[in-house]
């Protein structure tokens, strides 16, 4: 069974640069952000539709991963966020949302210590809604009781985090390659 590692947090925070460190390290595989795929082919106007699609679209994608045996599977994001992004979005999000089980067996909860960096995709960069992005990621995965970490830190502090939650959390006994 492959054990399924989530990053999960605001925008620019990191999470996208060290999925792929974190595949490689501990020889795994990533299935990227879809969200960003809608986002750079669609725009940025998403209604609660588009947000239940890029869901959707990424849960299939976690489960075709699975399926090959990849293990273990690090999610960039997973429904969940996109829950959070529909809270700061519209107010409330989908009935979809609560109904999907595919959780992770971990989440790392990516703190909002980075500087914000506008790419043209994201839109939450004050500090204040920045620290409101982050109480609503928050929120999605304490309302289920869900296994977390806090991933702090810049760079390789940043990168040891990670790596240190996972071992923490009973993954450990996977392989580190630096």
């Amino acid at each position: 069974m492959s054990r399924v590692i989530c990053l999960h947090g605001p925008e620019s925070t990191g999470k996208s640069t060290l999925a792929p460190r974190l595949a490689q390290a501990l020889g795994g595989g990533i299935v990227q952000e879809f969200g960003r795929t809608f986002a750079e082919a669609r725009g940025t106007e998403f209604g609660m539709a588009d947000l239940v699609e890029i869901a959707r679209t990424h849960d299939q994608m976690t489960r075709v991963a699975i399926a090959r045996g990849i293990d273990p599977v690090i999610l960039d994001t997973d429904p969940l966020m996109t829950a959070a992004w529909a809270m700061m979005l519209h107010g409330h999000r989908d009935p979809w949302f609560d109904e999907w089980t595919g959780t992770a067996d971990l989440y790392l909860l990516f703190d909002i210590d980075l500087p914000w960096i506008d790419d043209g995709t994201r839109m939450f960069g004050t500090p204040a809604l920045r620290r409101r992005f982050l109480d609503a990621s928050r929120a999605e995965l304490e309302r289920r009781g869900l296994r977390w970490a806090w991933v702090r830190g810049d760079g390789e502090a940043r990168f040891d985090a990670a790596l240190a939650a996972i071992r923490a959390a009973g993954l450990g006994d996977l392989p580190i390659q630096r």
